[in-house]
């Protein structure tokens, strides 16, 4: 197509641009520039594109949601990387949900997830100004509310000192007009940036850390009787289950998984009208020194340590089972059992991909294993190019039309690179 002007780290959304049957089809997305763009399903045709952010650093890795002639998007940032750069001014950003016109991409509303702007709030070492608060992004899909008319999204940490009340949280917004509702904050004093892990602290908040952000989006589900819950899976190892009609009044907490900067549930867990699915990924990561990688130095990963993945009851939080992380095959290297990336979950089928490049379907009534295909390997392709499969992170399979669809290769923190995109049936062949 030719008029991206950034790579895409989100998936695509496809709207009816009227909002409704008779409207023309297009397809949404965001690139990692921040702009979101309107094509046409049938042609390919750019429809418009518009960057509704004007902060440097925005980035989007969240899907778009088009509801009723609306387009929803979430913002995140790479503001947090430049932290330990000690002639960086940090930081300013804050995470937003804009709503879009789906026939011509005009600003309806934005909200910010802080309130407030930043201020100064002092110098760092090298004497340069520190701003806060800031960060707060939304690395996720929004969710939509239809019977209460409210957008709800789980927000990132802070990349500043002070903290807020509104990151590491589910907040809740009007679909109309995006005023925010409610908050329910999960994780209190969760300021860092990644000036942290080094040894200088190079712009570093006060809390330095834990940095358990929500990568994922809280998932409504009904559990009969009237009643609703929001679940959610953290980066701390925990799932929350909260009371939308009750402004987000805590129901439950479970532990799923240790927890860490990498760990716990990341991208995304799944649901049906019984239980919850939250993979794990509490990957283990060091580094060695090679004079072939950039820098001179590379992520090593341990074969031995992270994933599983657990069912719980909606209802009591209880875990109904859990599957135990499968080992990396002997002699394959980089290679992690960490389960990081997105669940998803169909009648009778839990699916979940492994940084070890295997897709495993689970039987969702007792964890076991139905089937397992290994795409850490070379395929034929059909349209002759070379491809590879690698390292499973990040989004999870499509399934549709009894089909499940799936990308394999993910190089990022001394994972498998890959470059394919696979089909199976669901039943793994």
């Amino acid at each position: 197509m030719g008029f991206k002007t950034a790579g895409i780290r989100s998936g695509v959304t496809i709207g009816n641009m009227g909002g409704d049957a008779n409207g023309t089809p297009a397809v949404y997305f965001s690139d990692s520039g921040a702009t979101v763009y309107a094509v046409n399903a049938s042609s390919g045709e750019l429809l418009w594109k518009i960057r509704p952010v004007d902060h440097f650093a925005t980035t989007a890795t969240a899907t778009p949601v088009v509801y009723k002639g609306v387009v929803y998007q979430a913002f995140s940032s790479f503001e947090e990387a430049l932290g330990p750069d000690p002639n960086f001014e940090c930081c300013t950003f804050r995470g937003s949900v804009v709503a879009l016109d789906a026939a011509t991409g005009k600003k309806l509303w934005q909200t910010f997830t802080i309130a407030e702007t930043s201020k100064p709030t002092g110098k760092n070492a090298a004497g340069k100004q520190k701003s806060g608060p800031s960060g707060a992004g939304v690395w996720s899909t929004p969710t939509i509310d239809e019977q209460l008319g409210v957008l709800y999204v789980a927000t990132g940490d802070n990349y500043s000192d002070p903290p807020t009340t509104t990151s590491d949280a589910i907040l809740a917004m009007d679909l109309k007009t995006g005023k925010l509702l409610w908050s329910k904050q999960l994780t209190e004093n969760d300021a860092y940036n990644t000036g942290c892990s080094t040894p200088e602290k190079t712009n570093c908040p006060e809390a330095g850390g834990p940095d358990f952000d929500f990568g994922q989006p809280p998932i409504l589900v009904s559990l009969g009787a009237g009643k609703r819950v929001l679940v959610i899976g953290q980066k701390s190892g925990m799932v929350h289950a909260v009371d939308p009609d009750q402004n987000g009044k805590l129901l439950w907490q479970t532990r799923a998984g240790a927890g860490s900067a990498l760990g716990g549930s990341q991208w995304g867990s799944a649901a049906d009208g019984q239980r919850v699915y939250v993979a794990i990924s509490d990957v283990g990561i060091g580094g060695v020194a090679d004079p072939k990688s950039p820098g001179g130095f590379r992520l090593t990963l341990d074969p031995k340590k992270g994933g599983g993945l657990h069912a719980l009851d909606l209802a009591t939080g209880k875990i109904v089972w859990s599957a135990k992380p499968v080992p990396c095959a002997e002699g394959r290297t980089d290679c992690s059992p960490a389960q990081s990336g997105a669940v998803t979950a169909i009648a009778g089928v839990v699916f979940s991909g492994s940084v070890d490049g295997h897709l495993r379907g689970y039987s969702s009534s007792t964890g076991e294993i139905l089937w397992d295909a290994d795409t850490a390997r070379e395929f034929k392709t059909v349209n002759g190019a070379a491809a590879h499969g690698g390292s499973m992170d990040t989004g999870g399979p499509v399934i549709v039309n009894g089909m499940v669809f799936v990308n394999s290769g993910y190089g990022q923190w001394g994972g498998m690179p890959g470059n394919v995109l696979l089909a199976f049936s669901v039943d793994g062949k």
